[in-house]
């Protein structure tokens, strides 16, 4: 199946570059003294104390990526992510129609990973434009919301199919990544869920910071597990 090559060549791009992108982000933040003197100074907003994140929530995303020069990374990248994110979605729909032989059908993750990456790209592009309008802030969390949302419905979905199908694909898959890959999706949404309170809250900074960083590396890493999922030789 020509699919399934497609999808772990996307997949494994998918959660490569966009960890690479944040952690540059985060290394130009960190040590903003190497770009001093040159045509690439950090912004004093986009500037932070030596931190690991992902440990004590130091630094929040959004500033190591918003500010000059970082914005110049992270927008591109994350809108060419999107763009792989909308190609891994069409080509499972592809691969599903295939091994169930409907192929003017398209499935319900279609839609929720493409239009999770809509609101990705939506969210690169107003990210850093500041309006000091309720409605537009507003218009940001929902849009950084949706993206979040839907993709975990669309990871949740597919998941659910290839489990529904997994005795036609035998030949071609490792049965326990399978086992992995609901794992997550299933932390994923309890931990959304059980956060919502304090993310909602005032306080707890640090943890949110954290939180997000450790959350966008589980999302990414259901792609990963894609990469593994599928068999590299299909018999």
């Amino acid at each position: 199946m020509e699919e399934i090559i497609r999808i772990r060549r996307i997949s494994i791009w998918i959660f490569f570059l966009p960890v690479i992108i944040l952690n540059i982000c985060l290394f130009i933040s960190v040590n903003y003294l190497i770009f001093e003197n040159t045509i690439f100074v950090v912004d004093q907003l986009g500037r932070s104390a030596f931190t690991i994140p992902y440990i004590d929530g130091g630094v929040s995303i959004s500033r190591t990526a918003r500010n000059y020069p970082t914005y110049l990374i992270f927008k591109p990248g994350m809108i060419i992510t999107a763009f792989l994110l909308i190609k891994y979605w069409f080509a499972n729909n592809n691969m599903a129609q295939s091994i169930n032989n409907q192929k003017e059908t398209n499935y319900k993750f279609l839609f929720f990973g493409v239009s999770s990456a809509i609101f990705l790209i939506a969210h690169s592009i107003f990210l850093g434009v500041n309006f000091e309008y309720d409605l537009y802030k507003f218009f940001r969390r929902f849009i950084l919301l949706g993206f979040i949302v839907f993709e975990i419905i669309a990871q949740a979905l597919l998941v659910i199919f290839l489990f529904k199908v997994k005795n036609k694909i035998l030949d071609f898959i490792n049965k326990k990544v399978l086992i992995f890959k609901m794992i997550l999706v299933a932390l994923l949404s309890i931990v959304a869920i059980a956060s919502l309170p304090i993310l909602t809250s005032s306080g707890h900074t640090h943890f949110k910071h954290a939180l997000e960083w450790n959350y966008f590396i589980g999302v990414v890493s259901f792609y990963l597990l894609t990469f593994l999922f599928w068999k590299k030789r299909q018999a």
